[in-house]
């Protein structure tokens, strides 16, 4: 096995943590990119070497790929989830990276991007990774684009556990069939990635064995549970408007109104052919059987 460190890029993320996780479940050594203002403290408690720096500052990017075999991000701007984040982090801050891994002459690039963002020009956060993946190429950068459908888990959770209260929260049509996955299954895949035998250039959808709505979901949940679970529908249509008359000023509304909308449009599904060959695909029944498990329910007997 390669001893020389994984940079994680996004590692101080919920996502990004559960990929430093599952790396070194594999034996892998690895090192953080951290900004200074992010707190680094669980990551030095796990043994990661921490890279001072930031996407916005190419020369720290340098030095943060110094002796790397492999690079993984999941760093996203566009969220704001931590101090600093922006949607410029997703596109200059890409293109740095993008560059940095070109000059630095790493062999594996792990990207994770997004189902559909080749076909969204529209929807900006999904489109920035479409422009990620070309840079990459065409800067002849080896990379593997994993590109996964909805975290249903940071979907559900937001607000608390929805099966301690019976009733899952459905921002767009109950009935329409997407594409859902699980954030610890995509941070395996990317962990895997690393080593696994992938062309350079593939772009890989991620999802279960088909696509599901989150009726579908309320329904394998009431099944496995032996109690009902309902589904509460918000107001799509208000949300979708929000964005139209808020985006000029609040470009992440607009930005999630076009998100809701593309969903509604039933394109937002995965051809889960080469994830089978790759990391093997789940089914609905049995990711959301671990979804449920791992909050603390017990399932049906």
């Amino acid at each position: 096995m390669n001893s020389s460190p994984v940079l994680v890029v996004g590692g101080t993320g919920f996502v990004g943590g559960q990929v430093v996780r599952a790396l070194q479940d594999r034996g892998k050594s690895v090192r953080a990119l951290v900004r200074p203002a992010s707190d680094a403290s669980r990551l030095e408690t796990a043994g990661v070497e921490i890279a001072p720096g930031d996407m916005m500052d190419f020369d720290s990017l340098m030095r943060a790929m110094e002796g790397v075999d492999a690079v993984v991000t999941t760093a996203a701007g566009y969220t704001r989830h931590s101090k600093g984040d922006t949607a410029e982090i997703d596109v200059t801050g890409n293109r740095n990276l993008a560059d940095a891994a070109a000059r630095a002459g790493v062999h594996r690039f792990v990207l994770t991007s997004i189902l559909t963002c080749d076909q969204t020009p529209d929807l900006p956060h999904f489109w920035h990774k479409k422009l990620m993946e070309d840079r990459l190429e065409q800067q002849q950068v080896p990379f593997v684009a994993l590109r996964p459908g909805a975290f249903l888990d940071g979907i559900l959770r937001f607000g608390g556990d929805p099966f301690a209260k019976g009733r899952l929260s459905s921002f767009g049509s109950p009935g329409t069939r997407l594409t859902y996955v699980l954030t610890a299954d995509v941070a395996a895949y990317l962990a895997a990635a690393v080593d696994a035998d992938i062309a350079a250039g593939e772009r890989i959808d991620i999802g279960w064995d088909r696509a599901v709505s989150m009726r579908d979901v309320a329904d394998i949940s009431s099944k496995l549970l032996g109690r009902p679970i309902t589904v509460r529908s918000g107001p799509s249509g208000l949300m979708r408007t929000a964005g139209r008359v808020l985006g000029p000023v609040v470009p992440m509304a607009r930005d999630m109104g076009s998100m809701l909308a593309w969903f509604e449009t039933g394109r937002y599904v995965a051809d889960t052919t080469r994830q089978a060959q790759v990391f093997g695909v789940p089914t609905a029944e049995d990711a959301i059987a671990r979804f449920i498990t791992g909050l603390g329910h017990p399932l049906r007997a």
